[in-house]
Order: structure tokens, then sequence, then C-alpha cells
């Protein structure tokens, strides 16, 4: 027996073992994440094709028709949406007074032989509890819900996936199926990493050259990431590439928030901005187009200049843009990995830390920073970064996203800023497009699915979920007293087409986010010493039973889309020429 089916077997195991404790069937009632508590009852609600969603508040007019098409999948047929409450009815509320127990995302769900009443104090909370009704279906295919009464609410409040599109484009059509897979999973964050030096993935009306040259870099998918050389591209070279329209991402954006997802945007600075500054080289302290690396950069020296005034504007001007088009009351702006030896020898950045009295370059960066803060919070917008932010001094009002370990989040955190946590270990479950992040993949990258793969993945998304939730707690606790108030942010980002054998596996997906938001909606001792607290659910999910997206992309292989011509309708993903890339910037 391999190694996965072992733990298979041992899930299942232990779980069948567990199921029964209070009653519960957990055959029929499967739910990820776990809910608080669940109450059987006798007697079953039969939905028929006379059952109607009924509800008396026009903001739900999307979430019932959300819930009619998300149902239709196992049940074969669509629901009538009405607004009288009846028996064979399925009624969503919102609560008149706000229920405290359930908070801000909770709901709670009443099964009865004649109703199902799913109530909730906001919008998002009926969302979950939609895909409650949608799990409980998966397993009662047939319709014959179990009378049963429960409650539930998140342990988290920022419940987040992190997707790097620079280093490796994905198309919209992925972006969307995302969307999907976050909202079944009850997370609330995508963290859309949409600039880094090997690409600049988002359209800039003010900036054309971005994505006219900043987008797209010398096709060298047949090296290894850390053996392309930087060049510029000359003529008949292939390239390779993508960025997404400001149409795309607002059609995304509201895709995202009608599930109760907000977007974040990363876009890189200080630096990380080699494909900006290929396009606009004028912001270097150098003035030097080195061109979009095509592969690893180390060390990374080529970055905005912080001494350029007008440096300061472009950023402004491209944040204004980005404000525009994402809602979201954070924008991440990276700020690591800096090499700051241009900056020890730029006579601008000298004269910059002279006049500000600045100790050193890494206060020029805390400078930095900060004045890009100050920028952002006039606007009513807070500021995420990496945990190098921390050096030179942190920005006020900065959210740290610790990634280098939970150090810098304790730092951040015991100074009274929110923290994110954003596992970052070639041991653990963190799936990155970067190369960086994906050491533990690269022996098999470049050849077909292999089962080490699938098994090393699966097995080590709890022990990933499990460590943040920790130490996420810990934070919490000893600091704040509060759960909730301390933000986490797990940092699983899906597998690019660097490691594009396993980039469409689907079942790897399902396999971490059920994972992560087992243990961070949930209300489960993060300790899975406690292997009572394994749920069969999980079990179910290692089998890939349970999830079906919304939207389905139809894909042979993501490779095959990056290298021809886009046939989507507003993609932007191709390999092109020299002439046409440079000149039109897609193909």
């Amino acid at each position: 027996m391999n190694r996965l089916n072992l733990i298979l077997a041992l899930i299942v195991l232990i779980a069948s073992t567990m199921g029964c404790k209070e009653g519960i069937d957990d055959q029929r009632i499967s739910i990820i994440p776990k809910p608080v508590s669940v109450r059987s009852h006798k007697g079953d609600f039969q939905i028929t094709q006379e059952t109607t969603i009924v509800h008396e508040d026009s903001q739900l007019d999307f979430p019932a028709q959300y819930a009619s098409t998300l149902w239709q999948q196992y049940l074969g047929y669509p629901f009538a949406v009405g607004k009288e409450s009846s028996d064979n009815t399925i009624v969503l509320e919102i609560n008149e007074e706000f229920d405290s127990t359930i908070g801000d995302e909770g709901y709670r769900l009443n099964i009865n032989q004649n109703q199902v009443v799913l109530s909730a104090n906001t919008y998002g909370g009926i969302l979950y509890g939609i895909q409650t009704i949608n799990q409980l279906l998966s397993t009662n295919p047939d319709g014959n819900l179990p009378c049963l009464s429960m409650e539930d609410y998140p342990r988290f409040g920022h419940r987040g996936m992190h997707l790097d599109v620079s280093r490796h484009f994905m198309p919209i059509e992925l972006i969307y199926k995302l969307m999907d897979y976050l909202a079944m999973h009850k997370m609330n964050i995508f963290h859309w990493h949409l600039v880094d030096d090997q690409g600049w993935r988002l359209e800039i009306k003010k900036y054309p050259k971005l994505t006219e040259i900043g987008a797209w870099r010398v096709d060298m998918e047949d090296l290894d990431w850390d053996a392309r050389p930087t060049r510029k591209p000359q003529k008949g070279d292939k390239l390779y590439g993508g960025f997404y329209t400001q149409d795309e991402v607002r059609a995304v954006v509201t895709y995202a928030a009608e599930r109760n997802i907000t977007i974040v945007p990363e876009i890189e600075m200080p630096a990380h901005v080699m494909s900006a500054l290929s396009a606009y080289p004028e912001y270097s302290c150098n003035g030097i187009d080195l061109g979009v690396p095509s592969g690893g950069v180390w060390p990374i020296t080529q970055i905005y200049c912080a001494g350029n005034d007008e440096t300061f504007q472009f950023l402004e001007d491209v944040l204004s843009e980005v404000m525009e088009l994402f809602p979201s009351p954070y924008i991440h702006i990276g700020g690591d990995e800096a090499d700051k030896s241009e900056w020890a020898k730029c006579p601008k950045c000298q004269k910059r830390i002279a006049d500000e009295e600045l100790k050193d370059v890494d206060e020029l960066q805390s400078y930095f920073i900060k004045r890009i803060e100050k920028f952002l919070n006039s606007h009513n917008r807070t500021i995420i970064g990496w945990d190098e932010i921390l050096e030179g001094g942190l920005a006020p009002h900065a959210v740290v996203m610790s990634w280098r370990g939970e150090q810098g989040g304790i730092t951040a955190a015991q100074a009274g800023h929110d923290v994110t946590l954003h596992e970052r270990s070639d041991e653990a479950m963190m799936l990155s497009t970067s190369h960086w992040a994906g050491g533990m993949l690269a022996p098999y990258c470049e050849s077909e699915v292999a089962e080490p793969i699938i098994s090393r993945l699966g097995l080590r998304a709890l022990d990933l979920a499990a460590t943040l939730a920790l130490v996420a707690s810990d934070l919490s606790v000893q600091l704040v007293g509060d759960l909730i108030n301390r933000r986490v942010d797990v940092g699983v980002a899906l597998l690019g087409p660097q490691q594009r054998a396993v980039a469409a596996h689907g079942d790897l997906n399902d396999l971490t986010l059920a994972a992560l938001a087992a243990l961070l909606f949930s209300q489960l001792d993060p300790n899975l010493l406690d292997v009572g607290e394994i749920p069969i659910h999980l079990a179910q999910l290692f089998l890939n039973v349970l999830f079906k997206p919304v939207v389905d992309l139809h894909v042979a292989a993501l490779d095959d889309q990056l290298h021809t011509a886009s046939s989507f309708p507003l993609g932007r993903s191709a390999v092109a020429t020299n002439e046409t890339a440079i000149t039109y910037g897609l193909c």
C-alpha cells in the first residue's frame, strides 16, 4: 500500500471510530470547515422541483440565484425564487437584531421536515450557509436533507490565499475558478500578486509600457529557473507573458465580492520591480534597462530610486489606478528583499538620507514605505508589507505579513500592529508559482505528475494549517486576548506553469484549501495530535469527492494556453515574437 493510500485509510479508520460520538451521521452530514455545533433531529426535508427559495431582503437577490445555480449541479434542476414563506421552502433571512454569538460571518441553519431556514447577520453569513447546504447535497444528492440545527461562525476574521501570477501568468478563467474554490471553502481574502521582477500583470492606463514591455520576457522555459540569464528581447525571440486588462480586473473583483471575497492586490516596491524598470528605467538609480528577467534574480539590486521625487509620483499614479480597480481596504506593497547597494552609491538617495536626517539605507527604506503609506492612508487604505518593512522602523499603521517565520509577526504584534502569517518553507505546504518556495517540487516539476508530489503535498497540508493556527492562537492569546483580532492569512498559492505537470491537478487545490479552511474557520483544536478532532469529511476531501466549481476550466494543459495565441475573449496569455509582443503588448 503506498503512502497516500495508507494515510487515507488511517484517516477513514480514525474518523469512523470517532464520527458517531455526538450522534451525527457523518456519512450524511460532512461539512468542511467543521461547524461549531450540529444537533441532529429525526426526519428529513425532501427537496423537490416544487421547492422554492424565499427571501424578503433585496440584498439577498444574488445569494438566492447563486444558491439555485450551485445546488442544481447535484439536483439537476434550478429553484424558483420567491418572497413568501410557506411549507416546502428554503428561507434566507438577515437577522433584524444582531446575533452576537455568530458575529459578522456566522450563520444558523435549521432544517425540519417542512422547511429549511438559513439566518445570518450579514450577506457573507448567508453565503457561507448556502455553501454548507451545498455540501449537504453532495452527500445527499437525492435532495433528502437530514433534519438538524446548526450554528457556525469563523475562528479567524482573515482567511486568505495567495497566488503569484507575476512569475508565471495564469489565464483569467483560472482566477474565476479560484474564486469559486475560495467561496466553497469559506475563505474571504484573495491575495493577488500582480507585480514582480518577472512580469507586470496589471494594465495601467497612464503607463502603457508597463504591460507593453513589462508583461513579457524572453521565453526560457526549457532552462531551470535559476539558470536563466536576464537580457532584453532580441529580434526573433519568443516571449512568454501576459496581463489582465482593467475591464477583466473589474469583472473579477465584482465576481469575488458577490462571493464575500476581498481581493487584495500586491504591487511590489521598492524591489522586485525589474519588469517596471525595464519599461521605465528612469525610475531606477542607474537609469539602465536590464530587461525583464526570465528566471530567478539574486541579489535584487535593480530597485526604485528612493531619492527621486518622480519615482514617488509614478508610484502614486499607479496606485491611484490600482485603488480605482480594487475597493479593498488593504493594498499590499511588498517591501521585501531589497538590496540597497544602488542606494548606497546613488547621489539622489544619499541626498535624501541627508535631507531627511536618516541614519542609513535601512532607514531610507523605512522612509520609502512610510511615504507610500501616507499616500494610501490619505485615500483610506491600509498597507500590507512583508516582514522586511520592519527594518529601519515600521510604518505607523502597516499590517505585517510575516513570511520568514513567525518572529516578524510576533515583533509587529507586540508593537500593536495587525499581523498575517504566511508560511514559507520548502518542507511545509506553501505552494507557490515562484521557484524559491517550490524547492521540494524541483525533482518533479519538469516531468509528468509524480505520486511523490501528490503524497507529500497532501500529507503536509494539515501540518501547515495546524502550525499557523497554533502560532496565530498564541499571538492572539498572549498579545490581544481575542482570537478574532489577529488576522491570519495562510499564504497558499496554486502551482504555476513552472510546475506545469501538476498545475491543472485540481485535487491538490482541494486538499490544501480544505485543510486550511478546516482549521482557520472551524473552532477545532489546532493541535492535531488530538486525532479525535479529525472528522471524516477530511477523508472524503482527500478522496476528492465533494467539491465541484460552478465555473469549470476546460483545458488540456495550462502549458498549451501559455504558449499559443489566446482563445479567451479577454485573455492576454501567449508566447509571441518580439515584433508582435513589443508593438502590441499582446497577441
